[in-house]
């Protein structure tokens, strides 16, 4: 394996791919005209002949494992001829659902060794190896993802959104003198982070109240997740999909509680957390034949005991006896909210690399869920409070 080359040179390394003419926005169904040499008629095909003589060409040029996709292309068409802009969309790294049709047919005759056979690798490829390895079920995704990662942009949504979690936890525990357990303090819900009933019509507290932890302990296991899970997705799916899935989590956990649970508060980044993580787990389910990272059934065991102790201690602190009362303490409903954010969104978007999420019905229809959710949230939360004539804790 050499270095990795970015989509660029091997643009340029074909010749006839410098005079492609770029699709318009308005005109995506239209089938680019392939060059002259290639497709006389400008119908848009070009026979696999003359491909595959096209790439030999240039053989020395392209990514080996780019290299076998396109031939796996090539093998995949019984009719002789291959869509123009299907080598289009593989040359630019933008791939669609009709050839991930294509190549998947082809795939079985790829010659090449796995990734895993790779002898010799430095240290960030075996790296990037792992992460492909851990999050994609399909081989041929996994050389794509490895050949064409090239850390630019870094995961920088988790990172930061963690550092943000850790300095803000540090500074409230050193103005509270407390750290264990930190919510248990009187004064801790008057921080204007946390989302509190009394407060709902504040709206930036069903986002921010992520940035407030119940203690060491709730922050230890959410940090640990959103690294171990969050940063290796975000590596792969990159940070505006997986910061959509945490968001939507982060969203749903707070108005699920102005929901179901109407007189507490809500801290903590365990929606968000809950729906990156039970995501990734539906994945590997879903996908358990193709998914070859090791160890698979202990590490999804250890993930979910590990979780469902972070909910029993969530349940646990709801019921105890408060510390500000009438006022209880936060609610644990947050990360069923995470949860069913993660089984549903978020598995269409792990789902579907590299595919334009547009396209896919499965996801239309979770996102025509999740908008009636939120709507029926915002109209409970003006109109049903008042209607149930609920007594609400006072703020704080």
């Amino acid at each position: 394996m050499g270095e990795h080359p970015s989509p660029g040179p091997a643009v340029a390394a074909c010749a006839e791919a410098e005079r492609i003419e770029e699709l318009e926005p308005e005109a995506e169904e239209r089938l680019p005209a392939a060059p002259e040499d290639f497709d006389p008629g400008s119908t848009g095909y070009i026979s696999t002949g003359k491909f595959r003589s096209l790439l030999e060409s240039h053989s020395s040029k392209l990514d080996p494992h780019k290299k076998e996709v396109l031939l796996a292309l090539a093998d995949s068409h019984a009719d002789g001829q291959i869509c123009y802009q299907d080598f289009v969309n593989l040359m630019s790294n933008k791939r669609s659902n009709s050839f991930r049709q294509a190549i998947l047919q082809g795939n079985r005759r790829l010659s090449s060794k796995a990734l895993l056979e790779e002898k010799g690798l430095s240290l960030s490829q075996r790296l990037i190896r792992h992460v492909a390895y851990e999050t994609l079920p399909r081989e041929i995704d996994r050389k794509w993802y490895y050949d064409s990662y090239t850390c630019c942009p870094p995961p920088w949504f988790m990172i930061t959104i963690t550092l943000l979690e850790v300095a803000l936890f540090l500074y409230n525990g050193v103005l509270l003198d407390q750290f264990v357990l930190q919510v248990t303090h009187p004064r801790y819900l008057k921080n204007s982070l946390v989302y509190h009933p009394q407060l709902r019509a504040q709206a930036w507290r069903y986002v921010t109240y992520i940035f407030m932890h119940a203690g060491v302990e709730q922050l230890g296991l959410n940090v640990a997740l959103q690294l171990l899970v969050g940063v290796p997705l975000e590596m792969v799916h990159g940070a505006t999909r997986i910061g959509l899935v945490y968001v939507a989590g982060v969203v749903a956990g707070s108005l699920a509680v102005s929901v179901a649970d109407m007189t507490a508060p809500v801290v903590g980044s365990s929606g968000g957390v809950y729906a990156l993580v039970s995501a990734h787990l539906a994945n590997i389910v879903m996908n358990w034949s193709g998914m070859k990272c090791q160890f698979k059934l202990l590490r999804m065991a250890v993930a979910l005991i590990c979780m469902s102790m972070e909910f029993g201690r969530a349940v646990w602190l709801r019921f105890h006896p408060s510390a500000y009362p009438p006022c209880p303490h936060p609610s644990f409903v947050a990360h069923l909210g995470g949860v069913a954010v993660g089984i549903t969104l978020g598995v269409v978007v792990l789902r579907n690399y590299e595919q334009r999420l547009q396209d896919q019905s499965l996801w239309w229809i979770f996102v025509t869920m999740y908008t009636i959710f939120v709507l029926f949230a915002v109209f409970w939360n003006i109109f049903a409070y008042t209607l149930l004539d609920l007594k609400l804790p006072p703020p704080p």
